[in-house]
């Protein structure tokens, strides 16, 4: 199991294709393109947030808090099965720090570990580390999958500094059903065409030559959210998934398509 952890501040802005197309040729004089950006493309990500019944954890993130957190459960392909290896992740923001932790499995392995809390198991100190810190929020959370989001990413990385790093998503989709990523990577657009997120991710201040190339852009920060606006588009409304028992640590879905979906594996 391979662990990766991260401590950055992220910004965010909303841009157009006219600025992005703007941005790309200075930013390659300053920085190089992720290794899965292969001859300029765009890759993908697809990901499954979890939350609670009552979706505490993305309305608490909404409130603006000083400290907030979520869990996800990514993949870099589509249509994976159960053997095929995912990133299970917890993404914590205090103070305008973000600290992402993750730890890699099988899709198997995460999506039990989620839902009856069936730790993996791990060799080495800092893959236990990890497992016990997703442990514990499971734990102490009632979760279930919340919401699945999508979307086409291009990353570039600082030439000399590899810890500063900007991404462009576009395409950004979700859907509150058939949450596993063993389905097809469809949904309803969260962005309008023409619209990309840009993330600027470091863990010192914004260069001088970036702070300058977006004022020249009128490029301004935003405080856009791929789950924050999901969130509004679907668990606003009515939730269709009905589940509120818990007994130990082990939670009983009424959910029955996810917990029979589960329990297959």
């Amino acid at each position: 199991m391979a662990i990766t952890s991260f401590k950055r501040y992220e910004i965010k802005f909303i841009i157009t294709r006219e600025q992005f197309e703007k941005l790309i040729p200075i930013l390659k004089i300053y920085m190089e393109s992720d290794k899965y950006c292969k001859d300029d493309n765009f890759y993908s990500i697809y990901n499954i947030y979890y939350d609670t019944p009552d979706n505490y954890f993305i309305r608490h993130s909404l409130s603006k808090p000083g400290h907030k957190e979520k869990l996800r459960l990514r993949s870099y392909s589509a249509n994976i099965s159960k053997e095929d290896k995912v990133f299970l992740e917890i993404k914590k923001k205090t103070a305008g720090i973000v600290h992402k932790r993750r730890a890699e499995m099988t899709l198997e392995e995460a999506e039990r570990f989620a839902a009856f809390g069936e730790k993996p198991k791990l060799d080495g100190y800092m893959a236990n580390q990890v497992s016990h810190e997703l442990e514990y929020f499971f734990k102490n959370n009632i979760l279930t999958p919340s919401v699945f989001i999508g979307y086409s990413r291009m990353a570039f990385f600082g030439k000399n500094d590899k810890e500063f790093r900007i991404t462009f998503d576009k395409d950004i989709l979700a859907r509150k059903e058939n949450l596993s990523l063993e389905y097809p990577p469809e949904g309803e657009m969260l962005l309008d065409e023409g619209k990309y997120l840009m993330e600027v991710k470091i863990s010192n201040a914004v260069p001088k030559w970036l702070a300058t190339l977006l004022s020249d852009l009128g490029i301004y920060p935003s405080g856009f959210s791929k789950y924050g606006a999901a969130y509004t588009k679907y668990c606003l409304e009515k939730s269709n998934t009905d589940y509120n028992l818990y007994k130990g640590n082990v939670i009983i879905f009424h959910n029955h398509a996810y917990y029979e979906h589960i329990k297959r594996g």
